[in-house]
């Protein structure tokens, strides 16, 4: 390209994204940190990163109608390229339960993963409470279970490609088993659809460690804290940007 394509960095007011960005940066992209849903939907592609917990960054993101944003411009898979970095990722998701407040009012679900429900809505499941993600692809976000490892997992670990993962830009020239910087307690769970997956790790459980649908990613670990490899995947995602914007679709 001739041009370096802007990519929104996604701030919901959790953190310092600055690591974000100027990974970003090496990788090729103009990257522009913003809280502007509008600018979120103007750009060339987005990331969400991972800062906060669940309910805190979901219901920022309905307040300032960044939800809106993203979920208009990811449509079906097939639109602006996204890429979700730890909760980054867990957000893409129909439901999760980290920090869920006992007081907050409850909404009626359609169904146990909160079909019919806005991001930030707050519904209960035989007992327990959860609060709806953006709902673009489906599945659950839960506490790793710390019986026989400490909880939160933190340091590098292992990413295994499944059948899609050969196939996902995002991981190309990423050998299988490489090591990669993770820091979270919560990780999706079984119920999120195997044809999403494109890695997997194994620390307390089996968790999608890369999960991919159409120009959406998501990853559970942090590229731009895991070196090489990680510099790699982002560059990976830059290529899937231009290559978006070369075909003429923004």
């Amino acid at each position: 390209m001739s041009y370096a394509p802007t990519i929104a960095v996604v701030d919901y007011h959790k953190g310092n994204l600055s690591s974000v960005a100027r990974g970003l940066a090496r990788a090729g992209a103009q990257a522009l940190v913003t809280d502007d849903p509008a600018q979120i939907a103007a750009a060339d592609g987005i990331v969400l990163p991972g800062v906060g917990a669940f309910y805190d960054a979901i219901a920022f993101m309905r307040e300032s109608g960044q939800d809106r944003a993203v979920v208009g411009a990811v449509a079906a898979g097939a639109g602006t390229p996204f890429l979700g970095i730890c909760l980054g990722m867990q957000l893409l998701f129909e439901r999760g339960d980290e920090n869920v407040p006992e007081g907050a009012p409850l909404a009626q679900s359609a169904d146990e993963h909160g079909g019919g429900l806005e991001p930030g809505d707050v519904f209960e499941v035989q007992g327990k409470r959860w609060v709806r993600g953006l709902g673009v692809l489906p599945g659950s976000c839960t506490l790793l279970p710390g019986r026989r490892v400490k909880v939160p997992h933190v340091g590098w670990d292992q990413l295994h490609k499944t059948a899609v993962g050969a196939a996902c830009p995002l991981l190309e020239g990423v050998a299988e088993g490489v090591n990669v910087y993770f820091t979270h307690s919560f990780a999706l769970d079984a119920d999120v659809q195997e044809r999403d997956i494109a890695a997997k790790t194994f620390y307390a459980r089996e968790f999608a460690s890369v999960v991919q649908r159409g120009n959406v990613f998501g990853c559970q670990f942090h590229p731009e804290k895991s070196s090489a490899h990680g510099l790699e995947i982002l560059r990976n995602f830059v290529h899937i940007v231009e290559t978006h914007v070369e075909g003429g679709a923004r």
